[in-house]
This record gives structure tokens, C-alpha cells and sequence, in this order.
């Protein structure tokens, strides 16, 4: 079990979502960098190599798939997870299809997401001690 931190790049349009999710995952011991941008974003992942990347599948400019599949040419080993509005969970569908590692649908608790992280984190070999209960915010 690798004990360093896992690398994560977090892409969703929303600021807020970002504003949330960094302490939340934080609190795990992961390394979090946040993009509203997904062009920014696909230049970072040009230049580092993530863990796992979480996007949301529908953004403007360039979608959640075209991420997932960047990040499959470059990282075949990091799991993506995407972020779906309730109304594309046929898109996520797809997107699992194509390779993504699982999808979390909005509205969703730290801890959800929390918890699919650990889950993408073990299929890393990472061990990531997650207990809901314990974990408050």
C-alpha cells in the first residue's frame, strides 16, 4: 500500500463545488488542485501526473468524455470519476462505458464523494482510511 498522498485534479465549472470539495477531500490526506476550466485543467493533466481526476461531465467549451479521454491517452492507469447533473445520468452511463472509473450525480454530500474516492484510491493500491462516521463537514 503506497502511502503518499493522492493526487487529484477536481474540474467543474462551478466555483463552489471546488470551494467544497478541496477541504473535503483534504481532510483524507489527498492533494487537490481545482479547475473551473477545462482547458486549463487539460494543460495541467499534460503536466502532471494525477491519481485521479474527477470532472464534470457537462461544462462549456469542452465536455467531461473529451477530459476522460485525454487523460486515458495520457494516464491509463488514473481513474476518472465524473460529476453528473441528475438529467445525464445517461451520459454518465456512457462515459462508464468508455472507461471512467464510476460517477457521482449532483446534488451530492463531501462525503459521497468522499467515499468514491476511497473506493477509486484502493483500485490505486492506495489505502485511504474513510470512515463516514468519523469524518464531519
Amino acid at each position: 500500500m503506497m502511502s503518499k498522498p493522492l493526487e487529484i485534479l477536481l474540474l467543474d465549472d462551478e466555483v463552489i463545488v471546488g470551494k467544497r470539495l478541496k477541504p473535503a477531500l483534504g481532510s483524507i490526506g489527498c492533494n487537490v488542485e481545482v479547475f473551473q476550466d477545462p482547458e486549463l485543467a487539460v494543460k495541467r493533466i499534460a503536466e502532471k501526473d494525477f491519481d485521479i481526476v474527477v470532472t464534470d461531465i457537462y461544462m462549456d467549451g469542452m465536455d467531461g468524455l473529451q477530459v476522460l479521454e485525454l487523460v486515458h491517452e495520457k494516464l491509463p492507469r488514473t481513474k476518472v470519476i465524473m460529476i453528473t447533473g441528475y438529467a445525464m445520468i445517461s451520459l454518465a452511463r456512457e462515459a462508464m462505458e468508455k472507461g471512467a472509473f464510476d460517477f457521482i450525480a449532483k446534488p451530492f454530500k463531501p462525503d459521497d464523494l468522499r467515499a468514491v474516492i476511497a473506493k477509486a484510491a484502493k483500485a490505486l493500491g492506495f489505502s485511504i482510511e474513510f470512515n463516514p462516521k468519523s469524518v464531519r463537514g
